[in-house]
């Protein structure tokens, strides 16, 4: 899968309002570290289909995994079926931000910020393909939601990992601290329906934190 980095996207992770430009020689740090991590960067996706059951309260059944959260309740209800999905960009973009933390600093905090953009850019191609792919067979997507977002606990991502075989599938480990190995990684549910649902938050649009320094304006 070759996927780029949205420039724009890159300037956000790394501080910059709407509308804000870089100096030129801050510009060309942006676009040549962004085309290294691109370069390094092996993305992978894996998927399957669920279904989900609502229990009672804010407590719902992603197959075999129970999940008490009312951000991701709220995102679910009306689905029948939940994708569970998770994406890496590959150990390489690790060892790129790994060798700039070590006395380039500026280097390795745009390498971080590219490195968000384009895990971000890799699940918005992989969803859009699942959408694709559900909607021919007479299904609606809700927007992806990760743990960590709101009150879905991150601890649910070993078992995401464990369902989605990721370390074999995708080279995708989580450790002992619910840390995603590599680190510009993603795990995330994806709700499915039968009716197209009136919800139309995206990423930022779809987490409560609203002092994110990251947000999207």
């Amino acid at each position: 899968m070759k996927v780029t980095a949205p420039y724009e996207e890159v300037c956000r992770y790394l501080g910059y309002k709407k509308g804000a430009q870089p100096e030129p020689e801050v510009e060309t740090l942006i676009r040549t570290c962004t085309a290294r991590v691109e370069q390094a960067a092996e993305p992978r996706t894996v998927s399957t289909l669920l279904p989900l059951t609502f229990l009672e309260g804010n407590i719902m059944k992603l197959g075999p995994i129970q999940v008490k959260s009312a951000a991701l309740h709220r995102n679910l209800l009306g689905c029948q079926e939940v994708i569970l999905f998770a994406a890496t960009l590959g150990l390489e973009v690790d060892r790129l931000i790994a060798r700039a933390g070590a006395g380039r600093v500026s280097e390795g905090a745009v390498y971080q910020a590219a490195g968000a953009a384009l895990i971000e850019e890799v699940c918005d191609r992989a969803n859009d393909a699942l959408r694709q792919e559900s909607e021919a067979e007479g299904w609606y997507l809700r927007p992806r939601f990760s743990p960590g977002y709101g009150d879905f606990p991150i601890t649910c991502q070993p078992e995401i990992a464990r369902l989605l075989r990721t370390p074999e599938r995708i080279g995708l480990t989580v450790t002992d601290s619910m840390l995603l190995l590599p680190i510009k990684s993603v795990t995330a549910v994806i709700g499915r329906s039968r009716e197209a649902l009136p919800c139309h938050r995206l990423g930022c649009e779809a987490c409560g934190k609203l002092d994110c320094a990251f947000r999207r304006d």
